[in-house]
């Protein structure tokens, strides 16, 4: 039997360093930016696994903490193992930020993986009050977002771009802690995903009903069906994430199917 291999990660890039005339209502041009941004740390875990791999940048000296490379081969080698990857508004960032540190780096892409975005996700089904991983993991999980209250807001990056050891140490739990969460709160999200990555095709060898959403055969049938436009299905119940699927082989008999209509 096949497992997907599911990683959730997170990234903590460093600052665009620049020349600006003002505070209010700037509009940095290219020719002003003096230093680029780079990954500082970053965090994963593998789905059903304990432990929180963790790397950053520091310990070589300020001049070096801006160095992300070896950063980066790790993270694609990572990468290179997942078939799906999970993360807080990961489409937008982590995965776009990842890709563009690895080309200028000269990497070729890592194999393909499906994305699933917790922000996205969270946003399609639920209007909570907030959408930040701040707010969902207090709300929905027991390991909320670590607030690195020993170097407040912008202070912990200014210590980290010192090479502050006490700083990357904060980073570090921030860092992990903020993958935890965003893991925690995927399995909430998991069973409400309608378009969740199926995982019944790592299962190839497994000749029964399989959970799309978390890979359990623990399914009950339902007494309704689904009533589709073409055919109707057997409905089925996760009893351990809760999602909902349907069989794939319509119930209705060849005589009643020739008779259906497509709206025209």
């Amino acid at each position: 039997m096949t497992e997907p291999k599911i990683l959730t990660i997170d990234i903590e890039s460093s600052p665009i360093e620049a020349y600006c005339w003002g505070l209010w209502d700037q509009n940095i041009g290219i020719d002003f930016v003096k230093t680029d941004w780079t990954i500082f740390s970053y965090a994963a875990k593998w789905l059903g696994q304990k432990k929180v791999m963790y790397a950053d940048t520091g310990g070589r000296g300020p001049k070096k903490v801006r160095d992300d490379r070896p950063l980066m081969s790790d993270l694609r080698a990572l990468l290179n193992e997942a078939d799906i990857v999970i993360g807080q508004n990961a489409r937008r960032f982590d995965v776009r930020k990842i890709n563009a540190r690895l080309i200028v780096h000269g990497f070729a892409p890592p194999s393909p993986y499906r994305v699933i975005d917790t922000l996205v996700e969270a946003k399609k089904y639920f209007a909570f009050t907030s959408q930040k991983l701040k707010w969902t993991s207090e709300m929905l999980t027991n390991a909320p977002k670590d607030d690195h209250k020993k170097y407040p807001g912008f202070d912990l990056w200014k210590a980290c771009l010192l090479d502050d050891p006490l700083a990357w140490k904060e980073m570090k739990k921030y860092n992990k802690r903020d993958v935890v969460a965003t893991e925690l709160v995927y399995l909430k999200l998991r069973p409400w995903i309608a378009n969740h990555p199926n995982l019944g095709v790592f299962q190839p060898l497994l000749e029964k009903p399989i959970c799309p959403n978390c890979g359990s055969t623990n399914l009950k049938p339902w007494d309704r069906r689904a009533n589709l436009q073409q055919g109707t299905y057997i409905r089925l119940l996760c009893s351990d994430c809760g999602a909902w699927s349907r069989g794939k082989e319509t119930l209705l008999k060849l005589s009643k199917r020739r008779t259906l209509l497509a709206p025209g």
